[in-house]
């Protein structure tokens, strides 16, 4: 009759999640079920979500980049993704608006979650994002982006900040949103 905690998505999430995300009910309570399905403790845990971020990247190294990612989506840092959590992430990365996924990129690039990202954190980033892409497409990046050292350096140049400096959420939106070139190094786009 009611809804069961093994069995179906609580109320209050799938009502939070309706408010918060453009998924219908029928599709959260699809994603559930399939979520249920392949987690049946109803938690991700770090090494799973790796096992399952890789198969996207099956002739990269996407785990560096993957415990980025998880880092991001774990809001409440206990180590596991839980349905919201995954949810709100799926939304955010796939379906949410320009600037909602310029806030996530900001907390992915947000290594040590203190409000603000340094030239070492972007470098970091930039080094994850380097290890996705496969050995046969690096011939074709330009000269100046072609190593995750001059990936980074290049990102870093349009916040127009010292080595020293660091940046805040509105002026990494800002710079990016400004930057048809920052947008594209700050995320890797197989090829077709």
């Amino acid at each position: 009759m009611g809804n069961t905690k093994s069995g179906a998505v609580s109320k209050e999430i799938l009502e939070d999640l309706k408010l918060n995300t453009k998924f219908s009910e029928t599709e959260i309570v699809q994603w559930y079920e399939n979520f249920k399905k392949q987690c049946p403790t109803g938690r991700i845990s770090k090494e799973e979500f790796q096992i399952i971020y890789s198969k996207f990247f099956p002739e990269s190294d996407a785990q560096t980049y993957a415990q980025h990612v998880f880092r991001s989506f774990d809001t409440n840092d206990d180590g596991t993704l839980d349905f919201k959590e995954y949810i709100v992430a799926l939304h955010m990365t796939s379906t949410g608006k320009t600037t909602r996924k310029l806030e996530w990129a900001f907390s992915l690039f947000d290594v040590d979650k203190n409000g603000y990202i340094t030239k070492s954190e972007v470098k970091e980033i930039c080094t994850a994002i380097f290890k996705l892409i496969p050995k046969d497409e690096l011939s074709h990046l330009d000269e100046d982006e072609n190593t995750a050292e001059k990936r980074s350096d290049k990102l870093w140049k349009f916040f127009n900040k010292g080595d020293t400096d660091r940046v805040a959420e509105g002026e990494f939106i800002k710079g990016v949103l400004e930057n048809e070139a920052a947008l594209r190094l700050i995320q890797y786009q197989p090829q077709k």
